[in-house]
């Protein structure tokens, strides 16, 4: 009976501490890349412990927002875990399967249709700040006239009248040709009513436009990093009235300054939202306008990026 009890006990002993092992090595943040009929496709996931033995965390597609994961379930050296549909088709709720592989993670995506796509992950980067950084000189991103230094992704819709940048309906998002690392950004902009874009810093992390005018305050609303930092206050005017983001990001932090008020201070972005262009966190990325949801006017757009 002894012996029974001693060997039940270090089989439990031994279990907590293989958890413990695989939960050490499995937490942190992770970008993904899934490989979807040929193409490469960048994701998110952030695992984190709650308790003794119970690993949670978010998870954000190539598209919507970073969604919470009840548990992820660890058992022989795997861990798997579900997500419900967002904006996906009908069908199941998606299914990731995982294990290490050396200092980062591999396996595969159970889509909603039942298709599998295998991923690979790494860690996040850390992504270094600049505490007293030495500014350059302002300077315009549109020139008022053409769309010189931006490309369309996709079908071009984006016309330029009387110096205003403007979206007249769903089509292409816009992509500056330069890319860029620590900056700030002026932007001012409008849209009809019921109206949603963004601009994505370093193409990697949406700022949200939308009409949301008198709505308590939500990361998914005018003025959030999508899915993932909340503004203190919504100062959304009513559509068709002219308003401007003064953006500042170094490293991983950003504030953001929208209609003269500080919504956003020094906060650090967690991750990539969904619709990034690459998970590259680490390297100089552009800006992109999001013209794929509605219609959107934008001028005046300038940046000031740090002196060499």
């Amino acid at each position: 009976m002894k012996s029974r009890l001693f060997y039940g006990i270090l089989s439990l002993l031994f279990s907590c501490m293989t958890f413990a092992q695989d939960a050490k090595a499995l937490e942190g943040t992770w970008n993904l890349t899934i490989t979807e009929d040929g193409k490469k496709v960048p994701s998110w996931l952030e695992i984190s412990h709650s308790g003794n033995n119970t690993l949670v965390g978010r998870f954000c597609y190539k598209f919507g927002s970073a969604r919470p994961v009840a548990e992820v379930e660890v058992n022989e050296g795997k861990f798997s875990f579900s997500i419900p549909k967002q904006w996906e088709p009908a069908g199941f709720d998606m299914q990731i399967i995982g294990m290490q592989d050396g200092d980062g993670l591999k396996g595969n995506l159970v889509y909603t249709d039942g298709k599998v796509y295998p991923w690979t992950a790494s860690r996040s980067p850390k992504l270094a700040y600049n505490e007293n950084p030495k500014w350059g000189k302002e300077r315009k991103l549109f020139n008022g006239k053409d769309l010189g230094g931006w490309t369309p992704v996709g079908e071009n819709q984006w016309v330029v009248e009387n110096g205003v940048l403007k979206s007249p309906k769903s089509g292409a998002n816009l992509v500056t040709d330069e890319k860029f690392t620590d900056f700030k950004l002026h932007v001012e902009f409008k849209y009809p009513k019921g109206s949603n874009s963004g601009i994505y810093l370093r193409g990697r992390y949406e700022v949200q436009i939308a009409d949301n005018i008198g709505l308590t305050p939500s990361s998914l609303y005018f003025g959030g990093i999508y899915g993932l930092l909340t503004p203190n206050e919504n100062v959304a005017k009513s559509a068709d009235e002219w308003q401007e983001y003064d953006i500042t990001l170094i490293g991983r932090r950003v504030t953001i300054v929208a209609n003269g008020k500080t919504i956003i201070g020094n906060q650090n972005i967690p991750g990539m939202t969904g619709g990034a262009l690459d998970n590259d966190e680490a390297a100089p990325g552009p800006l992109m306008i999001q013209g794929d949801h509605g219609p959107v006017e934008l001028r005046n757009i300038r940046i000031t990026t740090i002196a060499n």
